[in-house]
């Protein structure tokens, strides 16, 4: 099957591709910085995959390789792993996102659908639930994240194709992502974040690789699932977690106040 993927310099794109490869799908990435991506994947020994330079906003350069037997997974936007949320990069985050789903459509309209399309989300979609039991079958929440989860959906809705959407947790790796950050705190001794009783979602990023190829396969799936570990835990007991297999102590809070400081936009 060929499977052309946009995001695939990204932690889930990365890890999709390297599994994806080792099977021995055509593999196309599209990328806004072919040269680097290029050299990326060169690096981690993936020379059997094809890279397209795109403006993530068209279908210009990309859309004739749409066939009526291909998958497209979307995976773009701008990363939310990024240390401050200003209101600039809150635009870009959405923006990026609904841009690159606009840019799939037009390219189906143009040149035909695939047979699949896999459209990224998150669990943010819900929004801050408390204590409620979250289902594929719930509501979307109310803030940011939420709006930008549904919006993103929104971007591929009018897919004529069977469509898939991967809202995934947490994604775990101890390099890139939203999760270094929490792995610095826990070695600093920090306790929790906030009051620490937040959800926290979580999955890993080979986990998350494998379950969009389940869903690339079963042509029976479509609708929306989500990519998350069966337990979900709090920010307090996954930080407790960490810190037992750093061997370091937990000592100090950082308090909700301070989290504003830091990282809340101006």
């Amino acid at each position: 099957m060929r499977v052309i993927i946009t995001g695939g310099r990204g932690l889930i794109g990365r890890s999709l591709v390297q599994l994806l490869a080792a099977q021995g799908y055509d593999i196309i990435v599209l990328s806004r910085r072919p040269i680097q991506t290029t050299q990326m994947f060169s690096q981690l020994g993936l020379t059997n995959i094809k890279i397209i330079g795109w403006d993530a906003r068209s279908a210009q350069g990309w859309g004739n390789l749409i066939t009526s037997e291909s998958a497209i997974v979307n995976l773009a936007g701008a990363t939310p792993a990024h240390w401050r949320w200003t209101r600039s990069y809150r635009a870009r985050i959405l923006e990026s996102r609904l841009r690159a789903g606009e840019a799939i459509i037009q390219a189906m309209e143009r040149y035909g659908p695939p047979k699949v399309l896999v459209q990224a989300s998150a669990s943010g979609y819900y929004g801050d639930r408390g204590q409620e039991l979250l289902t594929e079958a719930c509501l979307p929440g109310q803030g940011f994240r939420a709006q930008v989860c549904q919006e993103w959906e929104a971007s591929t809705a009018l897919a004529q194709t069977r469509r898939c959407i991967a809202r995934t947790g947490l994604v775990l790796d101890t390099h890139v992502g939203a999760f270094p950050p929490l792995l610095h705190f826990a070695q600093l001794l920090g306790r929790r974040l906030g009051d620490g009783r937040q959800w926290i979602p979580w999955i890993h990023k080979v986990d998350v690789a494998r379950a969009i190829q389940f869903l690339l396969e079963q042509q029976s799936l479509s609708g929306s699932f989500n990519l998350c570990a069966p337990e979900a835990v709090t920010n307090r007991e996954l930080l407790r977690e960490v810190q037992h297999v750093l061997k370091r102590p937990s000592v100090l809070p950082l308090p909700a106040f301070a989290l504003q400081i830091l990282l809340l936009t101006s």
